[in-house]
Parts: C-alpha cells; sequence; structure tokens
C-alpha cells in the first residue's frame, strides 16, 4: 500500500507540473522563440522583460545613439530596453553586444556585455552597468566588439 501511494503522489506531481508550467519556463520560451526568429549575426532588444512588448529594433551592426532618427533604433527605443538577444555568429571575433548608457561614438558611459554563448538576457532589472546604474530602461547604444573588450561585465 505504501508503494502504491507513493506511487500515486509521484504521478500526481508530475502531472501538475505538466498542466502548470513555470512562470520561468514561459520567459524562457518567449526569448526562445525571439532569438530562434532573429537573423544570424543580429541582435535585438525587446520593450518589456522576458522579450516581451514592442521589438525596439534589430540590427547586426552598431547603433551609437538609440535616441537620434538613424540606425536600426530610432527616438523612443533610448532608455527603454528591458530584454536584450545576441544571435551573434562563430565566423567573427566579434562575439559580444556591449551596451551603454551613454552615446556617441566615443562608446561613453557605463557598460556591459552579452555574450552570444548567452543567447538573451530575458530580465534587465538584476543587471548592472560598470557605472553602477540599473540596466534596466537605460540603454542608449551598443556595439559589436570581442569579450576581451567587455572587462568582465556581462549580463546574466
Amino acid at each position: 500500500m505504501r508503494k502504491t501511494t507513493a506511487t500515486l503522489a509521484a504521478i500526481g506531481a508530475a502531472a501538475l507540473g505538466i498542466l502548470v508550467p513555470t512562470g520561468t519556463a514561459n520567459a524562457a520560451t518567449a526569448c526562445d522563440d525571439a532569438w530562434h526568429s532573429l537573423p544570424a549575426g543580429s541582435m535585438a532588444a525587446y520593450e518589456h522583460a522576458n522579450c516581451g512588448g514592442a521589438q525596439l529594433g534589430r540590427t547586426p551592426g552598431d547603433d551609437s545613439n538609440w535616441g537620434n532618427d538613424q540606425g536600426a533604433f530610432q527616438s523612443g527605443d533610448t532608455n527603454r530596453a528591458s530584454s536584450v538577444l545576441n544571435a551573434g555568429t562563430t565566423d567573427t571575433a566579434w562575439h559580444a553586444v556591449q551596451f551603454f548608457n551613454g552615446t556617441g561614438t566615443g562608446w561613453t558611459g557605463g557598460s556591459s556585455c552579452l555574450k552570444r554563448s548567452e543567447f538573451y538576457a530575458s530580465n534587465l532589472t538584476d543587471n548592472y552597468f560598470s557605472s553602477g546604474h540599473l540596466i534596466n530602461d537605460a540603454i542608449s547604444s551598443h556595439r559589436w566588439v570581442p569579450e576581451s573588450y567587455c572587462g568582465g561585465r556581462f549580463m546574466t
């Protein structure tokens, strides 16, 4: 009888896990789907955590000012990203996307990178620029760089 009860409890717990997926799994699925639909060699940013809301932009290139009218990220895109993706390729040395809270080709302000091997950072509310400022809703520019340019500062 004891084995039967234990077996039924295990089956019930497994069924509940199948019927009620966790929030983390749903978040991962949304960003997984977004990452898989991103063209190889590109990066993208989303307005909300877990790759939700509007896609602010996507590009295979750099954008030194998300707040102007040039590049893939324009005007209202600055300081709005809450999740970012990196679909970089292995055929280049530029494997990381370095994000800044400053603008301009001098690449100033605090920075943090997303490695190609990380694929995405689905919630930027627990990530900080090298300056100590929170990254969520504070990205103003980005560029592709070798991981060695990141100074050990990577998003999770």
